[in-house]
């Protein structure tokens, strides 16, 4: 993919995680090899937060993702295709979309604004002029918060409808800014109040509770000439203020509406005919809301009007607001609004739709009714609640057509005239095939059987024999997992898998470590847990034995645990540190391992895990420390080598490394950058293959080893980079096939081009 990129001033977007790309002197080129590139199925599995259709122009839609990039609707595949997959490492910050805008005379042109927190440097604005398949880059002076709290407000981004040249997009803290040149220089308006609101720093940007600045732009055409709209309306996440504003002279001047609103913020707003439709809460969403609202503003008389389905009742334990509005095209009388924070009884689902037929006089609640889920495209659903519809969305050329979003993609039905009716449900069905938007936090691939086995943050973990389809068992369960940290198994008994984490706040029975013995189909729970009774021992990560028979558990931070007895009773190690992940000898049952990287010191126990000796390997890291990449990625790990006993590898983030028994450790200096690593079936039977992603010959990309890293061949190109990647495995079980976690684009996997 060609990127043309424009920078604005002297700033450049920086890696989210601080990172740097350091270059060989005298690079070696690297060879290339094709490979072809798919997502491994899950379907949606992330935070759809925003969708956006164009006004115009028949199946032309739009949708954007928290921190997995964006995607647009392609009618003639039935699915939705990405368009960032070609964000670099160094850029991932721009796959956290915050607001996505389409020239209402123009279907071929979108405009992104990307940033997924406010603590980089600075944010992009992406355009195309081909329907999302190229872009022209231009790098503004300002962050943007596309994973942080209020990122399913908006649009904060639009095109004036009478002038494609002119385009407003408002930010976290940085105010209202306008470009004239169709998003290629952009000009802050100084006019309109800067958007900004203290707050504690010293909480996490995601859950501080302040508004998330200035969410949607509205354009008035009447009145309006070829020069463009002269009424504009923008609203802010303010509460206990102003915070609907409107321009009558073409965005340079700028005065609060009389008479609106004030007890919460804005969520949505949308323009139909001569109204303005407006959501609330006291929250931007997705923390809690506690109260809200909904308001019709009656432009030509300067009116406000509460049309709130339900209100609020503290009394009773009713918490709520209202997270989105969207009106018929073609019948200004018909709208559906979302709660927030509202179960429906007898529904699984955490909030609701309101739909109305007469301007929200009156209102008929949809779950309330007759509804019919179909979870087939993503069976893992069924065992989620519906939650977080921070947009929802009716089709401009199909009333009927009624979407919404939610923490794990998105639904649809094609048949929103049937809502209220008992007679008649309300079908819906899963909308976002082709949206893969989880974190892998581990992968196994198992020398028999599954081709895949994943630990997934949020969703638990997946195992796939068909990589096309999503698992039609769901997520790994007894039980289900909120997050899985650690998934691995045994060497000479593929059949047994185990898999740590957290439990599930909604299905909250169970423990937090799980094993299967038909190779991840079923799965079972230890009748007792490591520690002193009590601790809360969760998360971390498992090593499992050659034979299957010891398990070495280190529980987030905690010490490190073993048990022969599949969990029956615990017992600690002796001689390794707490919360140093322990890896399986892939021959030795005996022998165990685990790193220390920031002491370059590795710990062998040759016992079964009873005890542990320390070796100093590596030369200690020089602090300060600093970034080694993310934490959660495959960089600073050892991983030891299938069919070789007392061999392993450290994958440091600056180095690779091997140790072969009776030999020094030897460093290979092609290699200055790690951020996964792993091994898969060889090109022979002498030794595996070697993945890695990093920087090899002073080139970043994935890459392959036959020839235990005497030689590397780079295996993706730039247009299949997918922003920050966490994990790479090889499948033991066929050569060239490789396995990509991402950091909110999916699952992937690879094989050579035919």
């Amino acid at each position: 993919m060609k990127i043309n990129r424009i920078i604005l001033g002297s700033l450049l977007v920086v890696c989210a995680a601080g990172c740097s790309s350091p270059k060989d002197s005298n690079p070696i080129p690297v060879q290339n090899e094709s490979y072809v590139w798919k997502s491994v199925r899950i379907v949606g599995g992330g935070f759809v937060d925003g969708l956006v259709f164009h006004p115009q122009a028949r199946d032309v839609r739009y949708a954007r993702t928290d921190m997995g990039g964006a995607y647009r609707w392609d009618k003639s595949l039935g699915r939705w295709e990405p368009m960032l997959d070609w964000i670099s490492y160094d850029d991932n910050n721009l796959m956290g979309v915050e607001s996505i805008a389409v020239d209402p005379s123009d279907p071929q042109t979108v405009y992104l604004s990307c940033g997924t927190y406010t603590r980089a440097a600075n944010g992009a604005v992406l355009i195309s002029e081909d329907g999302g398949r190229r872009f022209t880059r231009v790098d503004m002076p300002f962050a943007m918060g596309g994973n942080e709290n209020g990122r399913g407000n908006g649009e904060r981004m639009a095109v004036d409808p009478l002038n494609s040249h002119v385009v407003y997009l408002g930010t976290r803290q940085d105010g209202l800014w306008r470009s004239l040149d169709r998003g290629r220089s952009w000009q802050r308006v100084h006019e309109f109040p800067d958007g900004k609101e203290e707050t504690d720093i010293s909480v996490p940007p995601m859950r501080r509770s302040r508004g998330s600045g200035i969410i949607f732009i509205l354009f008035d055409p009447s009145g309006g000439d070829a020069a463009g709209c002269r009424t504009i309306y923008a609203g802010v996440s303010w509460m206990n203020r102003p915070n609907l504003f409107v321009s009558h002279d073409a965005g340079d001047t700028w005065t609060a509406v009389a008479g609106q609103p004030q007890a919460y913020r804005p969520t949505h707003g949308i323009f139909s005919g001569e109204d303005i439709y407006l959501t609330y809460g006291t929250d931007p969403g997705p923390m809690p809301m506690q109260d809200g609202a909904v308001w019709k503003f009656h432009t030509s008389t300067a009116e406000w009007e509460d049309i709130t389905p339900v209100k609020t009742d503290s009394a009773q334990g009713l918490r709520f607001g209202y997270a989105a509005v969207s009106v018929d095209a073609s019948n200004p009388l018909h709208l559906i609004v979302s709660t927030f924070g509202r179960p429906v009884e007898g529904q699984y689902t955490e909030d609701d739709i309101f739909r109305s037929t007469d301007g929200g006089k009156s209102w008929t609640s949809v779950f309330s009714h007759s509804v019919e889920m179909d979870y087939s495209r993503a069976p893992y659903t069924k065992f989620t609640p519906l939650h977080w519809m921070f947009d929802i969305e009716i089709d401009p050329f199909d009333p009927n057509h009624a979407l919404f979003t939610t923490g794990y993609g998105g639904w649809e039905t094609f048949n929103l005239h049937d809502a209220g009716r008992d007679d008649t449900p309300v079908r819906w069905q899963i909308m976002s095939t082709g949206i893969e938007e989880t974190v892998p936090l581990e992968l196994y691939s198992p020398s028999k059987g599954a081709h895949i086995i994943s630990a997934i943050g949020d969703y638990g973990g997946f195992t796939h024999f068909d990589l096309d389809s999503p698992p039609p068992t769901g997520p790994h369960a007894d039980p289900y997992f909120a997050n899985t940290n650690g998934v691995t198994g045994a060497e000479e008994n593929p059949s047994l898998i185990v898999r740590v984490g957290a439990v599930s706040a909604h299905h909250p029975e169970g423990k937090p470590l799980s094993y299967s013995e038909d190779g991840g189909i079923s799965w079972n729970m230890p009748r007792s847990l490591p520690g002193e009774p009590g601790n809360r021992v969760s998360n971390g990560h498992i090593a499992v034995s050659a034979d299957g028979k010891t398990w070495i558990w280190t529980p987030g931070r905690m010490n490190v645990y073993r048990t022969t007895n599949k969990g029956d009773s615990w017992e600690a190690g002796e001689g390794i540190p707490a919360g140093i992940r322990v890896v399986a000898d892939r021959v030795n049952s005996r022998r165990f391992y685990g790193l220390d990287i920031r002491s370059g010191v590795v710990y062998e126990s040759r016992d079964g895990g009873i005890s542990f000796s320390a070796d100093s390997l590596l030369s200690p890291v020089s602090p300060p420390f600093g970034n080694r990449g993310d934490s959660r990625g495959g960089q600073d790990r050892l991983y030891t080598v299938p069919g070789r006993e007392g061999e392993y590898w450290i994958a440091a983030y600056d180095g690779l490394y091997l140790r072969r028994p009776g030999e020094p450790l030897r460093k290979f200096d092609k290699v200055r950058r790690i951020f996964a690593f792993g091994f898969g079936k060889g090109l022979t039977e002498e030794y595996p293959a070697l993945y890695l992603i990093g920087i090899v010959n002073g080139e970043y990309g994935f890459f392959r080893s036959d020839d235990v890293a005497g030689s590397w061949v780079r295996i993706n190109d730039n247009e299949h980079q997918y922003g920050l990647v966490l994990h790479i495995s090889g499948d033991p079980k066929l050569y060239g096939r490789v396995y990509v976690g991402t950091h909110g684009r999916g699952l992937l996997y690879g094989d050579p081009a035919k």
